[in-house]
């Protein structure tokens, strides 16, 4: 089998599995969306990686002591139906890669990233991806079983939280905007100051 290095190599058409991911060599960034490449946006501008550092920042000292584990983009998640058991990577159709990502079940972290539903996913828009975070992962994370989900809108300085009701739907919990003080469904203790998460940003 040829050795794959670049994009031009790839059926975009075909279905692919995260075996077949994991052979790729490429320049490009891509995830898999239930077996299709999906290209991603270009590289994080300066306000993106601002915002993600942000947030990371904040949030590392509260987890750096806990079982539960706080990751940021490359980091493979792969997902799939939450009512499966762990999957084999030729069973696996879906891989993305989340801004920024925790994860408390310790049996889901292998050395190729996490396999199945982290507890909580941010995503940080940007002008060249918002439909995808605001459709595509939205369902696939509802559907895989992601407790809670932030999409972070650099350019209006709000947060829009979703969680998980018990039908396994997601329900807007809360908007946070400009200087307020974020709250996670699932780590109520930590408080993350949006004046410190959007400091520094500069409209493009």
């Amino acid at each position: 089998m040829a050795k794959i290095t670049q994009l031009s190599q790839l059926d975009l058409n075909q279905t692919y599995s995260y075996a077949d991911y994991l052979t790729w060599t490429l320049d490009e960034t891509v995830e898999l969306i239930k077996g299709k490449i999906m290209l991603m946006s270009p590289a994080p501008n300066v306000s993106h990686q601002t915002i993600s550092g942000n947030l990371y920042g904040i949030s590392y000292p509260f987890f750096r002591h806990k079982k539960c584990r706080l990751f940021h983009a490359p980091f493979d998640v792969r997902l799939y139906d939450r009512k499966k058991s762990i999957l084999a990577s030729k069973e696996i159709h879906t891989v993305v890669q989340p801004d920024l990502c925790v994860i408390c079940d310790k049996a889901k972290l292998d050395e190729q990233g996490c396999n199945g539903a982290p507890d909580w996913i941010i995503e940080i828009l940007s002008k060249g991806n918002s439909k995808r975070e605001m459709q595509v992962k939205y369902e696939l994370y509802q559907e895989s079983g992601v407790t809670e989900y932030w999409l972070v809108y650099p350019y209006e300085q709000a947060v829009y939280q979703f969680v998980l009701d018990d039908n396994g739907r997601y329900q807007l919990k809360n908007m946070y905007a400009d200087s307020g003080i974020a709250l996670p469904h699932l780590f109520p203790d930590l408080s993350i100051d949006l004046a410190e998460v959007f400091a520094s940003f500069d409209d493009e």
